[in-house]
């Protein structure tokens, strides 16, 4: 016991961030599920493109709702039960879609599970950062997108799996019963989440924001020893001291900078395309000839590709840093968008060429523009107004996916592979706006990082 008390335990602290990464799973498996009930969804309620994108793009003004009400509740209440009630939505959600009586039931269901999703996206990775040592910080909140990555994976298998339950009469009972199995089976991933959560403290940064330093140094000593702890108390306090906890603070001048970079990544991740793929991939492979169900099987092979290129910026990200890596991955997904739009403008669908730009584009996203903006996003904020600004930005994020997902159908049928252009001038964009004003965070503490913006605004 002394020994872990004089160097902490970094298992403790993978233990933790690997607990909370669950609310992460959760955002990739409800998000992600969509991808494979879209098709027999359109059939069942005969949807034409605008409702089409309206079943999917749904959830997602339920994400805004969550992460703008998720940074004010954790202030108030704090990043655990905050995450809790992320869980019992999911629960709900999973349920309620599952088991509609009609379309508006069916978008209501979707919506309560988006709050979740929205809340559990900025939840999550805020929480891991705040209990990890600034050494493994970059890796440890990557382990959140990887959970999010790898719930995408499991749910393209789970549908791929049902939708080849019916035998002969597969496309039928997928119109009918299959869809409703792939929403439910979201209930047993969100009941183990609130389960595991009962097992993990409270953040140690809020808890110091609330009076409790002796609770928040018996957690940090856990995770980094009796020396970190102490140090760390010192200068959570020293940062709280110089803060006022509110909205306005926002505005001030010091924060613009690191808001206007938080919401500009939250932004550019989505407008780069992301979710027309993770989506939409059955819907892009069946435009070139698949069939639907064989469409939702290379939908795996997305999945597959994005939980790789995570893993490895994962390992990268502490080592490499966060801005190199965001430039890496605006150029490859702009490359790969260009090809993918010439594909598809000269027809050529022939092999394996589309499948092969889509898996370059998950791979170029997978290795920065997903685990790294998370990342930036959970760091560059101050501990008194972190779940506030970091509300803010994800606000964005999701209000970005809700235009993406509801104009993607339509801008497909009416432009063709001219839609991917359109995305890929929004990387070029990614791009000039990391190397102008995203600063490089890797190795900094919390508190270093706020007192730099304090310097800045001293010049």
């Amino acid at each position: 016991m002394s020994d872990r008390s004089e160097s902490g335990s970094v298992a403790y602290v993978v233990l933790l961030a690997m607990v909370a990464a669950l609310g992460g799973l959760l955002f990739g498996y409800d998000t992600a599920v969509i991808s494979g009930a879209t098709e027999f969804l359109k059939h069942k309620f005969s949807l034409d493109e605008d409702w089409e994108g309206w079943t999917a793009a749904c959830t997602l003004l339920g994400c805004m709702l969550g992460a703008g009400i998720a940074g004010t509740l954790s202030d108030r209440f704090g990043r655990k039960k905050t995450m809790l009630l992320a869980a019992v939505l999911f629960a709900l959600s999973a349920l309620g879609a599952a088991l509609p009586r009609n379309l508006n039931q069916f978008v209501v269901a979707r919506m309560i599970g988006g709050v979740g999703i929205g809340i559990a996206s900025m939840m999550s990775p805020m929480y891991i950062a705040e209990v990890s040592p600034s050494r493994i910080r970059g890796r440890l909140i990557s382990v959140n997108q990887f959970a999010i990555i790898f719930g995408m994976l499991i749910v393209y298998f789970i549908n791929a799996y049902i939708a080849r339950r019916g035998g002969a009469g597969t496309q039928d009972w997928n119109i009918h019963y299959g869809w409703r199995w792939m929403f439910g089976s979201g209930v047993l991933p969100a009941v183990l989440f609130f389960v595991l959560l009962f097992f993990v403290p409270e953040s140690p940064r809020w808890l110091v924001s609330r009076g409790q330093a002796d609770r928040a140094e018996s957690i940090l000593a856990r995770i980094g020893g009796r020396v970190h702890a102490k140090r760390e108390i010192v200068e959570i306090r020293d940062a709280l001291s110089m803060e006022t906890a509110s909205f306005g603070q926002l505005l001030a001048r010091r924060m613009r900078l690191p808001l206007l970079i938080g919401i500009g990544l939250a932004v550019l991740q989505q407008i780069t395309g992301i979710n027309i793929v993770l989506y939409y991939a059955p819907k892009i492979f069946a435009s070139t000839g698949l069939k639907i169900t064989d469409a939702i099987g290379h939908t795996v092979l997305v999945g597959a590709v994005n939980l790789v290129f995570t893993v490895i910026a994962i390992w990268v990200v502490d080592r490499v840093g966060r801005k190199p890596l965001l430039l890496i991955a605006s150029a490859g997904m702009g490359l790969s968008l260009l090809l993918l739009g010439e594909a598809f403008r000269r027809e050529r669908f022939q092999g394996p060429w589309v499948l092969i730009l889509v898996l370059a584009y998950v791979a170029s996203f997978a290795i920065a523009m997903g685990p790294v903006v998370w990342v930036v996003i959970a760091e560059i904020f101050p501990t008194g107004i972190r779940g506030r600004a970091m509300a803010v930005a994800t606000v964005c994020l999701w209000f970005a996916c809700f235009m993406v997902t509801q104009t993607f159908p339509r801008l497909l049928k009416h432009l063709g592979g001219g839609t991917f252009f359109i995305y890929a001038a929004m990387c070029a964009v990614c791009f000039i706006f990391v190397a102008a004003w995203v600063p490089e965070t890797k190795g900094k503490s919390l508190e270093e990082i706020e007192r730099g913006w304090m310097s800045r605004q001293s010049r």
